[in-house]
């Protein structure tokens, strides 16, 4: 009786181990991939000037092998809060990121916490940029800060308090990277569970320091240059421009001598003593060929890792997704930098690669941003979005290539660092559709503060205040933002509409201004204008 108790103990027990085991290997690894200020403009896919220069090769061959999102969006184009958003699933006020001096503690790390929960092994590599300790995580290597381009610093799980457990590698830290993943991919994952890997590479964020043995790529290239950086038609307003153009040497850092403050000739070592457009021309240049640069590195790795995991037969059952942490200005509008509302540094470059379950080829409008990304790979990866989060998952677009009927028609953005390093953009937050977008400049920091800018000659004209207005852009009719038709009486009906969805839409996502009075009254004193 006792031998047959036992047979019929250890039968269960091998069925379950079987069982488990098989369950883990039919449930997808995750691979979530994101590059600093990787703006969709620099690749192929998303066709653009510079998409005949092929600087994404690597890249456009796994989008095209999945789904492209052609509207997915930030709800603020700055690396903190961008990063705060993915990894909680939560807008800037519920998640308490308004800034780059915001942090996440490891009980809000809700993604990996619910990856863990699912039974998957978490792993977060290269740039954090959230401050405390990445501890949700099973394991973690990553940078302090934003990190050093050349021979960078990795923070670790070890004996000591964090931040002290350290590691110091050399070489370009796309390689670096790229190296601690494969690391962790060959010799200290768990390789009973599936895995959700965070990678996260410090490329191509300013100043733009790429491998040496790029700089001969695209060396004797013309780069195609975009009309606006020259003639800038009737984009923006008073609150982006002053009234008479008088703030356009100082609001939004640009490409040429516009910005007197920050422009990026200043840091190409261009002759300051050239004039605009030559001045403009040659920093364009320049700043692009060295983006591309590591823009290059990022692909060049990326098809490290790729290879990899097709050498190890990982590849068709891992779901591949690919970001970066909100848009970037390449000479759109003179604008260097990101933080705007306009499209090219509210748009995120996203696609989806997992041959099991899309279909190859395909591409989407309907609007995802930020927010999103959380539930969708917790649904992924087989579990139920948790009430806390605000984004929804589109798991069942990535499915049937179809956008729900009640899927969301817009998305909610705002910006909180008035006039913040040097690059100087004014707050504003607005409501973007698939075909419209309203922007609402308020003018003011979100700390009740009127502290000047250390800037000489700068702060003493206006300190930290600028003029409110309202844009309002037809994107089918006129894509590249060139001119703000709020003032066009024939769109007046489409601009109500758009302020009543506004109001609703910071309603539901906790984002009004109970919390700081200063800025609600110039709201309250300007809705109707």
């Amino acid at each position: 009786m006792k031998n047959f108790e036992f047979i019929v103990l250890l039968f269960g027990v091998l069925f379950c181990a079987v069982s488990c085991s098989t369950q883990n290997e039919q449930r997808p690894n995750i691979i979530y991939i994101m590059s600093d200020d990787h703006t969709s403009q620099a690749f192929g896919i998303y066709g653009s000037r510079l998409a005949k220069l092929n600087p994404t090769p690597t890249l456009d061959k796994i989008a095209g092998e999945g789904m492209i999102f052609d509207n997915a969006f930030c709800n603020n184009a700055i690396c903190t809060p961008s990063r705060a958003s993915i990894i909680t699933g939560q807008y800037p006020q519920t998640n308490g990121v308004l800034d780059l001096d915001g942090e996440i503690a490891p009980e809000r790390q809700y993604l990996p916490a619910e990856m863990k929960k699912l039974g998957y092994q978490t792993a977060m590599v290269g740039k954090w940029h959230l401050k405390q300790e990445p501890a949700a995580f099973d394991y973690y290597s990553v940078l302090p800060g934003q990190g050093d381009y050349y021979n960078p610093t990795f923070r670790t799980r070890g004996s000591k308090q964090w931040p002290e457990n350290t590691i110091k590698m050399t070489g370009h830290s796309s390689d670096c990277i790229t190296d601690v993943t494969l690391d962790w991919l060959k010799n200290k994952r768990d390789k009973s569970k599936p895995f959700f890997l965070m990678h996260h590479y410090k490329a191509p964020h300013d100043m733009f320091e790429f491998a040496d043995r790029y700089k001969d790529y695209l060396e004797d290239t013309y780069i195609p240059e975009p009309a606006s950086m020259y003639y800038n038609g009737e984009n923006g307003s008073i609150a982006t421009r002053g009234e008479n153009d008088e703030l356009i040497h100082d609001i939004g850092s640009s490409i040429g001598h516009r910005n007197t403050i920050r422009n990026m000739g200043m840091h190409m070592d261009i002759d300051p003593n050239l004039p605009d457009p030559e001045y403009k021309h040659l920093a364009y240049q320049e700043y692009l060929k060295r983006y591309l640069r590591c823009v290059k590195g990022v692909d060049d790795n990326l098809e490290r890792l790729f290879a990899y995991l097709k050498a190890e037969g990982l590849m068709e059952n891992t779901i591949i997704i690919y970001t970066g942490d909100q848009g970037f200005y390449l000479g759109e509008h003179d604008y260097i930098d990101k933080r705007w509302m306009y499209e090219e540094s509210m748009r995120m470059p996203f696609f989806v690669r997992y041959p099991k379950m899309i279909e190859a080829g395909q591409r989407t409008d309907a609007i995802i941003n930020n927010t999103d990304f959380a539930p969708t790979i917790i649904e992924l990866a087989g579990g139920k979005v948790p009430d806390y989060m605000q984004g929804h998952s589109f798991k069942t677009i990535l499915e049937t290539g179809e956008e729900p009927a009640n899927w969301q028609k817009s998305t909610y953005y705002r910006y909180w660092m008035h006039m913040a390093h040097r690059h100087a953009n004014p707050a504003h937050f607005g409501i973007r559709t698939k075909n419209y977008k309203l922007i609402f400049f308020y003018g003011k920091y979100w700390k009740d503060t009127r502290v000047e800018s250390n800037i000489e000659g700068w702060g003493n004209r206006y300190g930290f205040e600028t003029p409110v207005a309202w844009e309002f852009y037809d994107l089918k009719k006129d894509p590249q933002e060139m001119k703000n038709e709020y003032n066009n009486t024939a769109y007046k009906p489409i601009i109500a509409e758009l302020k009543k969805q506004l109001k609703t839409k910071r309603a539901e996502l906790n984002e009004e201004d109970a919390d700081f009075p200063h800025i609600q009254e110039v709201i309250d004193a300007h809705w109707d204008d």
